[in-house]
């Protein structure tokens, strides 16, 4: 696996669809990579998904908190901003709405890129997984 998106849970679907999920592995194997998705119910979880990513298996990830970010801002005793300023490798994140993973942190190492597009979910995953494939193939 090359990409690894970590997705909350979405006030607007619990989880990408299965079309949306065969796209985004589609562009990614066009690319000569993969694609594999983790959702996590829980910001622990959600954590601790973050925390155990290693290269070489995981190069690159997509952060989708969704209702999490929310919760990372209240709990920052959660370890939210310490995993992403451990986190070897790039990571882009990928918003439902206005709030972001690390507004009320004092996080080092931020995204690459923060997707968002309002009422539009696929478009923001494609637009991430492009950016993660473009930085890749560099």
């Amino acid at each position: 696996m090359t990409i690894m998106i970590v997705q909350g849970p979405c006030a607007e679907a619990p989880s990408l669809s299965r079309e949306l999920l065969g796209s985004l592995k589609q562009l990614a194997l066009a690319a000569g990579r993969t694609v594999e998705i983790c959702t996590c119910m829980g910001l622990r979880e959600f954590v601790a998904r973050v925390r155990t990513a290693r290269a070489p298996r995981t190069e690159f990830m997509l952060l989708a908190p969704g209702t999490l970010a929310h919760q990372s801002q209240l709990h920052p005793e959660a370890g939210l901003n310490d995993a992403l300023d451990a986190l070897h490798m790039p990571y882009i994140e990928v918003q439902d709405g206005d709030a972001s993973m690390e507004a009320g942190g004092a996080s080092h190492h931020g995204p690459l890129a923060t997707v968002v597009i309002n009422g539009d979910v696929p478009s923001s995953y494609r637009i991430a997984l492009g950016i993660a494939l473009k930085q890749l193939s560099a």
